[in-house]
């Protein structure tokens, strides 16, 4: 697992925190930030996905 990855799956969490948190004390604005928190999140993992992935079949020979 690289930098990347770990990254995407802690900040992942801090967005469902975050959405979860608007949610409960009824802030449309938190929701917002903790789902755009996830999107980010996810396409930052999405990359370390690839990036693993991509070093993996240059270590093949």
């Amino acid at each position: 697992m690289n930098k990347k990855q770990i990254r995407g799956i802690v900040r992942g969490l801090a967005g469902n925190v975050e959405e979860q948190a608007g949610k409960l004390v009824g802030n449309r604005e938190l929701q917002r930030r903790g789902n755009a928190r996830i999107v980010s999140a996810r396409i930052e993992k999405f990359a370390g996905d690839a990036a693993a992935t991509i070093n993996t079949l240059l270590r093949r020979d």
